[in-house]
């Protein structure tokens, strides 16, 4: 079984020493939300009020214009942030692809990063040594996974990240944008898989700007607009009120 309940969640972002108007501006479209100058800071409000409630079978999509929270909120889901007030309960295991490098080394082989991915994933060392082998031939990187990280090229550290983060069945998967990297050959692979894990989980929570893509996979639609809420509801009438509101 699997469930998330956020209750009034708010997430604030103290900022020190953002003097410039070129970090503030940085600062918020990468979090979402509003600035709020302090005294010695400023505050960026990348969450406000979140209330959400998600049980087996839901499958949400997020949407916003850039900066609007829905990353934040991915990575509140993921218990990456902990909200700043009110709760976040979640329960059931989470596969993240929000940030799919988080816990890798760039000094560590590609053989060792599969094994801290998994373990930064929640498997025991065990279970994550058990899985090496299915995840090293996935990649497709053969003897390049004898070497630091820092040698490979963005495209195939993308490879092992996506091949260790997809390799478990999670009851909760959240996705930012679907996940493509690499040649065409492991492309066709990697959507496959996101496929079979999309159908596999309990749980699917999707942040995307390709509205035909969250029609076809997301059943009701959370729409947030500078960290809020703005609308929710069946995915037909969110998007059409969304589209029109973009023309």
């Amino acid at each position: 079984m699997a469930d998330i309940e956020l209750k009034n969640v708010d997430l604030v972002f103290p900022v020190y020493n953002a003097r410039a108007r070129s970090l503030r501006a940085h600062v918020l479209e990468q979090l979402g939300g509003v600035l709020k100058p302090q005294k010695k800071h400023v505050t960026v409000q990348a969450l406000c009020g979140i209330n959400m409630k998600l049980r087996d079978g839901d499958r949400v999509g997020l949407i916003g214009h850039n900066g609007a929270g829905k990353t934040t909120l991915l990575r509140v889901l993921s218990r990456i942030y902990p909200p700043s007030s009110g709760t976040a309960t979640i329960r059931g295991s989470i596969s993240s692809l929000t940030n799919i490098t988080l816990g890798m080394d760039p000094e560590a082989t590609g053989y060792d990063n599969i094994l801290f991915r998994l373990i930064f994933l929640g498997l025991s060392f065990s279970e994550a040594k058990s899985k090496i082998k299915e995840v090293a031939e996935f990649s497709g990187l053969g003897d390049y996974l004898h070497l630091p990280l820092r040698t490979y090229s963005t495209g195939m550290a993308l490879r092992l990240a996506f091949a260790s983060g997809t390799s478990i069945v999670p009851d909760i998967l959240v996705l930012d944008e679907m996940i493509g990297a690499g040649d065409a050959t492991f492309r066709e692979k990697s959507l496959r898989r996101i496929e079979n894990t999309l159908d596999a989980a309990k749980i699917l929570v999707l942040a995307s700007h390709d509205l035909l893509l969250l029609e076809m996979y997301c059943d009701q639609i959370i729409w947030l607009d500078k960290g809020k809420i703005k609308k929710r509801g069946p995915t037909a009438k969110v998007l059409t009120a969304y589209r029109e509101a973009l023309s």
